[in-house]
């Protein structure tokens, strides 16, 4: 049966080892060692967080196949996987070309991409998190971006579980100001996209469908290019042929701060402006909390409190209002995220709630809009 909504979370892909992933995290299990460190910073603070299912290696089938079990019998049937290109190669990639396409049961649920063409930083470093260091730039120029973009056409678009929609394979592209500043410019970046598009189709498929992640408040430049104020959001996508928005993490353009009713009150209004002032459609997103206390040593003040199963489906119920009462085609629902561990924004089961932020998106579906 065709399910009310399609639930899309975002998988961060980080625990899992891989050599240049050692740079940060050196014991050999990805983000888990941050996570097993993180410790309270002050009175009633949750941390750590404790999975429930243990630190499993993301990039081994086996475990790959249990969540994806979890994640489609539950109604989330769909993982944006970030995907990284920095040196001119992939990284962090094996979650999904080893873990996810060797599980067995990879046809329950579907998957896309979502290019993370952020600057790698020592962010991820715990010891040199309080300084910030460019690592390894996100920007790419022409001849990166044919490379990146034709591996992701060779060995994922074509894949039996890749989302698509009107038989377009999708693509999301995280910052749009990145992408415009390593190709050169507005016009450079639409030649490069038209060059994407025509190359999609030459592998046979109708077209490509791209997907932007909107981050601040209309009208406020999108083309993160320093003292560029000529492009406002809605015209730099037009430009650039982009056929539908959605949200990466409330977070973008709501601070964090206070309690999680509060704050996810404040993310959701601004989906009927959005609607009505861009062109394409805006699909809803959802985020489940926020505190990245976990990559610092500091204690951080920009954390979500008071996040719960309840609340969180409540808020999944309006974003099926919304999709139902704007007649979006497919009925899409982002979510961050399956396990943004380390943001604290999950839906894998923790020691504390166990499945039920799972329960709360099944109960969502099957009760309906709010």
């Amino acid at each position: 049966m065709k399910p009310p909504c399609d639930i899309a979370a975002y998988y961060w892909p980080a625990y899992h080892d891989e050599p240049r992933w050692r740079r940060f995290m050196p014991e050999g299990e990805g983000e888990w060692q941050t996570i097993r460190q993180a410790r309270p910073k002050f009175p009633g603070h949750w941390q750590p967080r404790v999975p429930l299912w243990g630190y499993g290696d993301e990039a081994d089938p086996e475990v790959m196949a249990q969540k994806i079990a979890a994640a489609a019998s539950h109604g989330v049937n769909v993982f944006i996987f970030d995907w990284y290109w920095y040196e001119n190669q992939p990284f962090l990639e094996e979650a999904l070309s080893r873990g996810f396409l060797g599980a067995k049961n990879n046809d329950q649920c579907r998957f896309f991409v979502m290019w993370a063409n952020h600057d790698a930083s020592t962010l991820w470093d715990l010891d040199a998190s309080h300084e910030y260091k460019l690592v390894w730039p996100g920007a790419v120029d022409r001849a990166a971006f044919e490379a990146a973009t034709n591996r992701l056409i060779e060995r994922f678009f074509g894949h039996p579980s890749y989302y698509c929609i009107e038989g377009k394979p999708v693509l999301s592209i995280y910052e749009i100001g990145t992408l415009i500043k390593g190709l050169g410019g507005l016009e450079a970046t639409r030649e490069a996209l038209d060059g994407l598009r025509e190359r999609v189709r030459r592998a046979g498929f109708p077209g490509l469908h791209l997907q932007a992640i909107l981050w601040g408040n209309i009208p406020a430049s999108l083309s993160m290019v320093p003292g560029d104020r000529t492009q406002t959001q809605g015209h730099t996508l037009r430009q650039l042929g982009f056929d539908s928005l959605t949200n990466y993490q409330w977070c973008h353009y709501v601070r964090p701060q206070g309690p999680y009713a509060e704050w996810g009150e404040t993310a959701i209004a601004a989906w009927g402006k959005w609607a009505g002032e861009f062109s394409i459609p805006f699909y809803p997103h959802v985020s489940i909390g926020w505190d990245t206390n976990p990559r610092f040593k500091e204690a951080l003040q920009d954390l979500v409190t008071g996040s719960t199963p309840e609340l969180f489906g409540a808020f999944l119920r309006r974003a099926m209002r919304f999709v139902e009462d704007g007649k979006l085609s497919p009925r899409l629902i982002t979510v961050n995220s399956w396990n943004e561990w380390s943001e604290s924004s999950y839906l894998e089961p923790d020691t504390v709630y166990g499945m039920q932020y799972l329960e709360a998106v099944r109960a969502a579906l099957a009760q309906g809009p709010a």
